[in-house]
């Protein structure tokens, strides 16, 4: 039972027989309000549906043993996280193929990979012989000084404002806004707040962080304006679209990403919905504005941070790349 690649991506059993399929289903997820199990009733179909973070690892350590070839995720980014972060104890780096259904509020992740948004078991299955594969690395966030703590593993990493912007987007989705939509009010809602608020206002205050790039730690410089130190917003990924279409990495499309902006003027907070948009500056460094790549980096921060859409604690934390991982989508 093994799948080939050809040169274009897509995938075919060498045999005909279906593949071994485990799922997990958050029946919380925003859009599993109904149910999506219809072929669950299938003999090489394996579903578990986890109420609690610490059943996930449980969960995915019986797929493991029953040789399961294809996970189908089906629920938001916050799922996807937990699942990957409880299955980098089972997998390792030897994980099989993954689907996500894009069941949350905002789905990020489904944005950069392409799936349709009503993509339904049924289809992810169907998907499996003939759909094209897309790899990307997720995000291992991990205490620098080591210790007990389990890694948590995901996709887009935020700071700063970025937290602000969450809590104000959990706003925007009680008021009915989800997905790219939600993306955009609570970007717009951001920009106006630190135009127009005060120094008290926490949409322009910034946080302390320091950030130090790659193996030999080099420290991402401040451009001085504000407070030295402190930063407006901080933002890494491996994904390579977003939703609404924004930019948040510039020209930078492939790896592990970050963009920090200072404590900007009201000139160029401005200007961030162009550079949403693909504005290109002279010498963004020099206002404030840096895009980097690593392979890894040194978080040191005084204030929480989001990693999909949950707040975690303050402290100092290694981010690096984690393993490759197959998505499949029609």
């Amino acid at each position: 039972m093994v799948a080939q690649t050809d040169t274009t991506g897509t995938a075919r059993r060498s045999d005909g027989a279906p593949p071994v399929v485990g799922v997990i289903y958050n029946p919380r997820s925003h859009r599993n309000r109904g149910r999506d199990l219809d072929i669950a009733g299938r003999p090489n179909i394996h579903v578990a549906e986890p109420r609690e973070r610490e059943e996930i690892r449980a969960a995915l350590a019986q797929f493991a043993a029953l040789g399961v070839q294809y996970l189908v995720i089906n629920g938001g980014d916050g799922t996807v996280r937990d699942v990957l972060t409880a299955g980098l104890a089972v997998f390792g780096l030897d994980w099989p193929e993954l689907a996500v259904l894009p069941k949350g509020k905002t789905n990020a992740l489904n944005v950069d990979l392409g799936a349709p948004a009503g993509w339904t078991l049924a289809g992810a299955v169907d998907a499996w012989e003939q759909g094209q594969r897309i790899e990307r690395r997720p995000l291992v966030v991990e205490p620098a000084e080591g210790g007990n703590e389990e890694p948590l593993v995901g996709f887009i990493l935020g700071a700063g404002s970025y937290a602000t912007g969450v809590r104000a987007g959990q706003e925007a989705h009680r008021l009915g806004a989800f997905n790219s939509l939600a993306v955009m009010v609570t970007a717009g809602w951001g920009v106006l707040q630190a135009l127009f608020g005060s120094d008290a206002n926490p949409w322009r205050r910034g946080v302390q962080m320091e950030l130090r790039l790659g193996s030999d730690g080099n420290a991402l410089p401040h451009a001085g304006a504000g407070y030295e130190g402190r930063r407006s917003i901080m933002l890494a990924s491996t994904l390579e679209r977003f939703p609404g279409g924004i930019r948040l990495f510039g020209a930078l499309r492939e790896g592990l990403k970050i963009v920090t902006l200072d404590r900007p003027g009201r000139r160029m907070l401005a200007m961030v919905p162009l550079l949403l948009a693909g504005l290109k500056l002279k010498d963004p460094d020099s206002r404030g504005l840096h895009y980097s790549t690593a392979d890894m980096f040194e978080l040191v921060i005084a204030d929480e941070y989001i990693l999909d859409g949950e707040a975690f604690p303050p402290g100092r934390y290694r981010v690096s790349q984690g393993p490759s991982l197959r998505f499949v989508v029609p």
